[in-house]
Parts: structure tokens; C-alpha cells; sequence
């Protein structure tokens, strides 16, 4: 059974001498009334021998509408409970959530009804200061924050 790879982009920018991240809500019924330790990076599964951060720039552009064009800096891989393996790369920039656009995913919902529905695959977009991110961040993607945290004072002079 091949492993599950996921890559995406973390998005960070800075309001005076305060560093945020930007973090998406996924969509659907299951995490409806889910908030703190539901958020993720942008992210997406890729196939082995795909470019996983060409992959990372595509899930990025289809899960909020924006592209994710320009200098990366590679972070520390983090597995997740389910042993998908997500590969993550910091850029800097800066979006309005208002203006996010999320590619659809269909269900059958609800369930056993033969019914199909459409979902954005993410409902919404926020920025968060790295403190209020550690609460809203899946558990396994926290240890992102601290590495960006790490890499952004080693290039600072």
C-alpha cells in the first residue's frame, strides 16, 4: 500500500513586530462545528515522483484562490496520527480571507440518503498570531509554527 503524501504552504506575514500565519477551516459537514484543533496548513495529497512543491503551490491556489508564487523556505517534515507524511514550505505574502476561493468536493450527505452534495473543500481562511495558532492548528501541525519561528530568527540580523 503506497504511503499518503500531502504537501502544502504556510503562509506568513508580519504586522509590526507581530508574525501570523494563515490557516484554513476545511469544509463539510463533519467539521461544521469544529474550531480550535481543526485549522490546517493549505495542503493536499500528491502521488510519489510528483514535485511535492509544485504540488504544495497547486493545493495552495485550489484550496483559497491565491497563488503561492515566490521564495520558499523548506520546514521540517510532520507526520499526522494517520501516518500521512506532509511535506511544508513557509512564504511570505499577505491575502484578504475575504477573497478566498475554495475548489468543491462531493458527499453523499447526509449519510446512507443517496443524496449528493457539493462542499468547499475549506470554508474560510483566517490569520492568527503563532499564539492563538497552536489552538486552532490540527495537533500534528503545530510543530510548523515552532520551526517557522526558528528559521525566520536565524535570518533575521
Amino acid at each position: 500500500m503506497p504511503r499518503k503524501l500531502s504537501a502544502g504552504i504556510l503562509l506568513y506575514r508580519r504586522r509590526a513586530e507581530l508574525l501570523e500565519v494563515f490557516l484554513v477551516h476545511p469544509g463539510g459537514p463533519f467539521w461544521l462545528r469544529m474550531d480550535d484543533g481543526a485549522w490546517s496548513v493549505p495542503k493536499g495529497e500528491y502521488r510519489e515522483g510528483e514535485d511535492p512543491l509544485q504540488a504544495a503551490r497547486r493545493e495552495f491556489r485550489e484550496e483559497t484562490g491565491f497563488p503561492a508564487e515566490g521564495p520558499v523556505i523548506a520546514l521540517p517534515e510532520v507526520v499526522q496520527p494517520s501516518g500521512k507524511r506532509v511535506s511544508v514550505w513557509a512564504l511570505e505574502g499577505d491575502l484578504d480571507p475575504d477573497q478566498l476561493r475554495s475548489n468543491l468536493f462531493e458527499l453523499e450527505w447526509p449519510p446512507h440518503s443517496g443524496q449528493r452534495q457539493e462542499f468547499p473543500e475549506v470554508d474560510r481562511g483566517a490569520w492568527f498570531s503563532l499564539t492563538a495558532a497552536r489552538h486552532k492548528l490540527l495537533p500534528a501541525q503545530v510543530a510548523l509554527l515552532d520551526a517557522l519561528a526558528r528559521v525566520l530568527a536565524a535570518l533575521r540580523p
